[in-house]
């Protein structure tokens, strides 16, 4: 579904190369780790750059894991099960972090990006890159936003990043090129956000006891919540299926880029 359906209208091949390019992997043999990697989409902007016995990706779901194992670019990569939250990585031991299309499930970003900075090499050798959605401006589409996942404003991936300890942190704007400039109704993939570790060792962010941990057994208030809880994601999932194509129809008929404007004249 991902691969298929999402994709082509959130997380385009264009929008990856945008997000990793050349420059951020200078080298074949850098420790490269894809973090809530899914089916490897993402893992296949890195491929190109980095050899793939450097590269692992991680994932919380086995069967997403499966259609990554079973690409013909990706093999020779190393699947690990494990949550991004609590990453089974040494301290200090990866060149680099990348994330895409996964920040808006963590429960705790804050603990996720702090667990980016200690897993990467320190002394300016290791960077992170998250790939993420952005909150929408727009009323409407800003409470679609909040009632299905984590939609964070460019401010807050600033403030995680630098409380984390991320020094030379940018941020560059990401969309779909038929969306035409588009952004006010947010974005499921819209920010891409590196930074540097320079200092060795654990993240400054100071945290408390983990909020959500996987349990062998499910409350009677989880279970009678639930259904509710699938209802609601199903129409707001509903929404961002159909806004796309709203927004494709509108950007065609009524917005010029600078090119297309220079062709009609």
């Amino acid at each position: 579904v991902y691969d298929t359906v999402v994709n082509p209208f959130h997380w385009t091949v264009a929008m990856r190369d945008a997000a990793l390019p050349a420059d951020l992997f200078p080298r074949r043999d850098l420790t490269v780790v894809d973090v809530g990697g899914g089916t490897g989409f993402c893992t296949e902007g890195i491929v190109p750059h980095v050899d793939t016995q450097h590269i692992t990706l991680l994932d919380q779901s086995p069967h997403q894991m499966a259609h990554a194992a079973r690409k013909k670019s990706l093999q020779g990569i190393t699947l690990v099960e494990g949550d991004a939250e609590a990453l089974p990585f040494g301290t200090d031991s990866v060149d680099r972090y990348v994330s895409a299309g996964s920040i808006e499930y963590w429960p705790e970003p804050r603990r996720a990006i702090a667990e980016a900075y200690r897993v990467c090499k320190g002394n300016g050798e290791g960077t992170a890159t998250i790939i993420g959605p952005v909150r929408a401006t727009n009323p409407v589409s800003r409470w679609f936003c909040d009632a299905w996942m984590l939609f964070p404003e460019e401010r807050e991936y600033l403030e995680w990043f630098k409380e984390a300890g991320f020094e030379d942190v940018t941020v560059k704007k990401i969309g779909p090129p038929f969306y035409k400039g588009v952004r006010q109704h947010g974005l499921i993939m819209g920010l891409v956000v590196t930074g540097t570790k320079v200092t060795p060792g654990n993240a400054k962010t100071v945290l408390g006891p983990i909020l959500e941990q996987r349990k062998e057994t499910v409350s009677l208030k989880e279970r009678v919540l639930f259904p509710l809880r699938l209802i609601l994601g199903t129409i707001v999932a509903f929404y961002y299926f159909v806004l796309p194509l709203a927004i494709i129809l509108y950007a065609a008929l009524f917005i010029r880029t600078p090119k297309e404007a220079t062709k009609q004249t």
